[in-house]
C-alpha cells in the first residue's frame, strides 16, 4: 500500500528500510523522501516505521557476524 503518494513510498519499502537498519524518521526521509512534500503521510509513515523497527529481531553487538 502506498504511504507517501508524493514520492511513491510503500509500506513494503518502509519495512525493507527498517530491515536494513533505518531506525529514525529522519533516516527514512533521507533515503526515500517520504513526507518531504505535503506532509500528509507523516503520521502513517511514522507509525509504519515504528512497527517495522519493533518487529526487527534484536542483534547482539558482541557476537561475531558469520557470512
Amino acid at each position: 500500500m502506498y504511504i507517501c503518494m508524493c514520492n511513491a513510498v510503500t509500506d513494503h519499502a518502509i519495512r525493507r528500510h527498517a530491515a536494513e537498519g533505518v531506525a529514525t524518521f529522519a533516516e527514512l526521509q533521507a533515503r526515500t523522501g517520504c513526507s518531504d512534500c505535503c506532509g500528509a503521510c507523516e503520521p502513517e509513515a511514522r507509525q509504519c516505521l515504528r512497527e517495522a523497527v519493533a518487529s526487527q529481531p534484536a542483534v547482539l553487538g558482541f557476537l561475531p557476524v558469520t557470512a
